[in-house]
């Protein structure tokens, strides 16, 4: 193997590892996108740096007086076209809620990890690969602890016939459940399949321990209530 072919996997390697040890937070905490999808990434922004640099040397060389090569065009492309890949991890649930904000900026930067590290930039790429995990695993309990903020928030979706009585009989059953209504969304059913009822989504917040199968079969147990569903947001 010469030494060409050396320097070339050298970066190769280092971005599988890299961009693989922040897909392997996302997997383990059960995220959209995991550990492939973040090494694919990593792998291919790396693969496409070394092509920008190296690529085109023998036609620089061919053609001296005519060349023109920016070896910054092929990275600019690839960060603004990985946005359809985090896109992806991006979920709206009932109109009310966005989850995989995260999963998507982490794909972003692991694309950035990659050209980093394809253009030998390693010391830059660990750095960064190591605040990346430091974020993602630390300032969740950061967040919990000195903003009070608790991953118990879930998505409630019901399907009950139209009446004005039937928020009034929702939300006794909430309340007595500990159970805070952050926002709620109305929807009227379809014309055709369900004109007399309709969709409720609510966001809701949990106090204390919380049973999902318990609340349905309270809320199912309601004569109005058609439907019911539940979610972690």
């Amino acid at each position: 193997m010469d030494n060409d072919m050396l320097a070339s996997l050298i970066p190769l390697f280092l971005s599988i590892l890299l961009s693989g040890l922040i897909g392997f937070e996302r997997e383990i905490t059960n995220h959209p996108a995991g550990l492939r999808t973040h090494i694919l990434v990593g792998l291919g922004a790396c693969l496409l740096m070394l092509l920008s640099l190296n690529g085109f040397s023998d036609f620089i060389e061919r053609y001296q007086d005519v060349a023109r090569v920016d070896p910054g065009r092929i990275p600019s492309y690839v960060i603004s076209g990985i946005g359809f890949l985090g896109a992806g991890t991006i979920i709206v649930q009932g109109g009310l809620s966005v989850k995989g904000l995260t999963t998507a900026a982490s794909i972003w930067i692991v694309a950035g990890i990659g050209l980093v590290v394809g253009a030998g930039m390693y010391f830059e790429a660990i750095v960064t690969t190591l605040m990346v995990l430091l974020t993602l695993f630390s300032l969740s309990k950061v967040e919990a602890t000195l903003l009070n903020k608790v991953d118990n928030t879930f998505l409630l979706s019901l399907t009950a016939k139209k009446s004005d009585q039937t928020f009034n009989e929702i939300f006794p059953l909430l309340n007595e459940k500990d159970i805070t209504i952050l926002e709620s969304k109305f929807e009227d059913g379809n014309e055709v399949y369900s004109p007399n009822h309709a969709t409720y989504t609510i966001l809701i917040q949990i106090k204390k321990k919380f049973e999902p199968m318990e609340l349905i079969d309270k809320l199912q147990q309601l004569e109005k209530v058609k439907k019911v569903s539940i979610v972690k947001k």
